[in-house]
């Protein structure tokens, strides 16, 4: 197991303390939470972080720290603490900046989870040590980093399409994005290093990303 690192710890205590306030208080919940009315017109623009530290239940929850915990944990152990928290708060604005374009026409639209932050991170593994190799349990062998991470973005596509929750499956992709972008321009290095696995991750998810705006007429 890899050991986790000290922001690491903290960031996902941080997410269970909220989250079970949240699944326990409905009035907390919905203070806090990512809703495009609040923010555009409300001005509250603190639900752009807040949103990201609830999720609509335990497995929602344990689902995102699993994969937080898989990446953010090697991450953490080779950056500096300033460039994994830069990381991570980048993507989760991210995440929400593109749920609002996404949604900016909805003032009822409504998410929550660290989605787009553990996306970043995610992101940014793959391009930076794309060796990572990740264990689930129903697998008897570890699959490669790039390989997780598009099946994490499909998942986010499938939750964009069903449209049957409050989980904030727009994010996974700004916060995907934007965790890359931000580590490559970090560590420009790995660009040239590892430029396979990014173009392995990258290219699939760009299509995913455009197939996205295009159906929500966002290009014109």
């Amino acid at each position: 197991m890899n050991d986790i690192g000290p922001i690491s710890l903290l960031i996902i205590i941080a997410n269970f303390s909220a989250s079970y306030k949240g699944f326990n208080n409905w009035q907390f919940f919905n203070q806090y939470k990512f809703n495009i009315g609040e923010i555009l017109v409300g001005k509250d623009y603190k639900r752009l972080l807040t949103s990201g530290f609830l999720h609509v239940d335990w497995t929602h929850l344990l689902f995102n720290m699993f994969s937080f915990f898989s990446f953010g944990a090697i991450l953490e152990r080779q950056l500096e603490g300033i460039s994994f928290l830069l990381l991570y708060f980048a993507s989760l604005l991210a995440g929400n900046v593109f749920a609002i374009i996404m949604h900016k026409n909805n003032q009822h639209y409504s998410a929550v989870g660290a989605s787009g932050a553990v996306s970043g991170i995610i992101f940014a593994a793959i391009a930076l040590f794309p060796e990572i190799r990740i264990g689930l349990l129903f697998l008897p062998i570890g699959i490669p980093s790039w390989l997780f991470g598009l099946l994490y973005i499909g998942y986010s596509i499938y939750g964009i399409k069903a449209n049957n929750d409050n989980i904030g499956h727009e994010a996974h992709l700004g916060g995907a994005f934007s965790g890359m972008l931000v580590a490559i321009l970090l560590y420009p290095h790995a660009l040239f290093e590892n430029y396979t696995p990014i173009l392995l991750t990258i290219v699939p998810s760009s299509i995913f990303f455009f197939i996205i705006l295009k159906k929500n007429n966002l290009f014109g």
